[in-house]
């Protein structure tokens, strides 16, 4: 598995994630999210100099014009709730891909908060054989969310490239997507940042907070 860290790299990303992790910013709800959104944008962007191009004929109203376009079948996919800005930046570049649902949820077995695990209650996705799997999650903590939504994905199929993308990202998960997948070289991950620990509730430090609640107001 290949893991691309755009803060190593002088990208106009660092800035939207800046401001996202500003306490001050952060009081701009829709600044929140239309960072997130961009953030997926730029990241579609940079996926998209990863796709297989070939050159098609093109009819213009003058001559007939030569174009280099992806020839890959697409699935855009997110984890409810505070992925689905993140999923539409994507859906903002690639406007032609096909989209899957996953909800999920993490919960506590123990009263200290210290033992968590992911549960997956839905799933909605086309079939999946032989296409790009672009599987996007703002937090990328532990790495159970998203190892549990690409498992349960791959029940619709088995695709032939997976994407996996993060805005912040603990190293604790990182760490664990790199052992499922560490000789795979159909799979790379993509992240903003990659910051390195987690406190005892698994939130990632420094972090940013909870991005569902930043997006869409807290919760009970």
């Amino acid at each position: 598995m290949k893991v691309i860290n755009f803060s190593e790299q002088n990208t106009i990303i660092n800035q939207f994630i800046a401001e996202m992790r500003d306490v001050e910013v952060q009081k701009d709800r829709a600044r929140f999210r239309f960072n997130l959104s961009r953030v997926g944008q730029m990241m579609a962007y940079e996926i998209s100099k990863t796709l297989d191009y070939s050159q098609k004929t093109i009819q213009t109203p003058l001559a007939k014009a030569q174009a280099s376009t992806p020839d890959n079948k697409l699935v855009l996919s997110t984890i409810f709730r505070a992925g689905i800005l993140f999923h539409q930046g994507f859906l903002d570049v690639f406007d032609r891909a096909e989209n899957a649902f996953v909800s999920a949820f993490r919960f506590c077995r123990d009263q200290k908060t210290q033992e968590v695990d992911v549960k997956v209650e839905y799933l909605a996705s086309p079939d999946l054989t032989d296409k790009t799997l672009i599987l996007v999650d703002p937090m990328l903590a532990t790495g159970g969310s998203f190892e549990m939504c690409y498992r349960a994905l791959c029940t619709q199929g088995t695709p032939a490239h997976v994407h996996f993308c993060s805005v912040v990202a603990a190293q604790k998960g990182v760490d664990h997507l790199k052992r499922i997948f560490a000789d795979d070289d159909r799979v790379t991950l993509w992240c903003a940042v990659i910051d390195p620990e987690l406190n005892e509730r698994s939130y990632i430090v420094p972090g940013l907070g909870d991005a569902g609640d930043l997006a869409f107001g807290e919760k009970l």
